[in-house]
């Protein structure tokens, strides 16, 4: 599949740069995760056109539309570039018709034609019986199917979704996340999504580009950067343990103290170890079971999350288990509290450090 999108990309910014190299391949969803000032805004606005290169070269459906070092820059208005809003920024003045018709219009379509288009995206996302409505009389799913029309009305070669859910309260999210991957599916339009929350990036993309201070660092199929992350800020982000170590036959030495022994013999030199919290134990004595990995620490904190605690502890190693609300009463589990941990050597997931999967 050839790259529909393709970004070699400097920017620079005060104090701040960006430098980032990925494509996107026709029918393909790339999300950009990363904290806050990681530089996945700049990275859209480069593309979008909104801010120029410093070095590099941006193509898009085979064209070059920046390179500063041959003098191009094609601005936002002539790039085939459909964007989705986190805010949607739906005509409020206009129905749901002439809103997606904006999208066809836009790139010079006439009147009827425009409308014709629209007519074809609002049938095919589900939302004819809306077509003569306004955008206050829709619900936050059914504004950002309208934004998604119009922007895919415009006949794009690339698809910029910027935190598509973020207008959305928790119990919407869940279903509009479903509709969009289903409508996404159906499209070849390469996507790039941008957002902050893990599960619109699994459940969205194909793939996984990882930004931290304006440096790839990690990107790879969504089920091998959650199985595998390579740094404690996608860690967080997904809910896992990440301890760094140096693997010898079986046996991790973990930095900051503590042992763990392994599966995988033949892992060597440094490795990073990732582990679920929910195949944590915790007990009040010293368990003797089948779990090869047994070790002291104290409560850190204790935090609900849906039907299940997070227990943070402290070691070595320092990890966080899940538990149940029963268990955290019968074994008196508050800060301060001495535990003993557990965990069976088939629960780590045991990769070289540094290891980033390839796009």
């Amino acid at each position: 599949m050839s790259a529909s999108l393709s970004v070699r990309a400097v920017v620079q910014r005060d104090d701040f740069e960006l430098a980032v190299t990925m494509a996107v391949a026709v029918g393909e969803v790339v999300a950009v995760i990363g904290p806050n000032g990681a530089g996945k805004s700049t990275l859209l606005r480069a593309v979008s056109g909104l801010l120029p290169l410093t070095q590099g070269r941006i193509e898009i459906g085979g064209r070059v539309v920046d390179d500063p070092e041959f003098g191009v820059l094609v601005p936002p208005e002539e790039r085939r570039v459909g964007v989705v809003f986190q805010d949607y920024l739906l005509f409020p003045h206009l129905t749901v018709l002439e809103n997606v018709a904006f999208g066809p219009r836009a790139t010079g379509a006439g009147r009827k034609q425009a409308r014709t288009t629209a007519g074809r995206w609002i049938d095919a996302l589900g939302l004819t019986s809306l077509a003569s409505r306004r955008p206050d009389q829709l619900s936050g799913g059914q504004s950002q199917r309208v934004a998604l029309a119009r922007a895919l009305a415009g006949d794009p070669d690339v698809l910029l979704l910027d935190e598509p859910m973020a207008a959305l309260d928790a119990g919407t999210r869940i279903d509009v996340r479903a509709e969009l991957r289903d409508h996404l599916r159906d499209v070849d339009t390469p996507t790039l999504l941008i957002t902050h929350d893990p599960l619109d990036a699994l459940m969205l993309a194909d793939r996984i580009l990882v930004l931290e201070e304006g440096r790839v660092t990690q990107q790879g199929v969504a089920v091998e950067v959650a199985r595998r992350p390579s740094s404690t800020y996608v860690a967080k982000l997904l809910g896992l343990n990440l301890l760094r170590g140096t693997a010898h036959d079986g046996t991790i030495t973990l930095e900051g103290g503590g042992l763990l022994s392994a599966t995988d013999r033949d892992a060597a030199g440094p490795v990073l170890v990732a582990l679920r919290p929910d195949a944590v134990s915790l007990h009040a004595t010293e368990p003797h079971g089948s779990a090869r990995n047994v070790w002291q620490g104290r409560v850190d904190g204790v935090e609900p999350i849906g039907d299940r605690v997070r227990v943070s502890t402290v070691g070595p190693p320092a990890v966080m288990a899940d538990v149940t609300a029963a268990a955290v009463s019968e074994l008196g589990l508050v800060p301060g509290t001495p535990v003993w941990l557990s965990t069976k050597a088939t629960e780590l997931e045991v990769y070289p450090a540094g290891a980033t999967p390839a796009h």
